[in-house]
């Protein structure tokens, strides 16, 4: 694991999440995905698709500012992200600076975001 496929994967979410990619974001979220929201509510992946594929959920801007990663396994990447975003929230708008905490595992050579992790900065 080198620092641009972090580099890489990471952009490819942050760029699907923008553009409302469900598709994109089908591809690069695991099935088992365990993901804690700002409001302390877990989500699986089935969730975070309805909230993108619904419009619900739409990020306007996000703009990272820091990002360290570890590889804790030959397959297993953790990431923390400080971005500061802005997100319509059913039709809310939302900004300020977050952190993320994402762990990405390989499966059959796909890299997927398999838990995460977003509260304020």
């Amino acid at each position: 694991m080198h620092q641009a496929l972090v580099e890489q994967l990471e952009a490819a979410l942050r760029q699907a999440q923008l553009d409302g990619d469900v598709d994109a974001l089908d591809r690069l979220i695991d099935e088992a995905l365990l993901f804690v929201g700002p409001d302390g509510a877990l989500a699986s992946k089935a969730d975070d698709l309805a909230l993108h594929r619904s419009g619900a959920v739409r990020f306007t801007s996000h703009e990272p500012l820091d990002l360290q990663w570890r590889l804790v396994a030959p397959d297993v990447v953790v990431v923390a992200l400080h971005a500061r975003l802005a997100v319509l929230v059913n039709g809310q708008p939302f900004a300020g600076e977050y952190r993320y905490t994402r762990v990405w595992a390989c499966h059959d050579e796909q890299w997927r975001v398999v838990a995460g992790h977003v509260s304020a900065a």
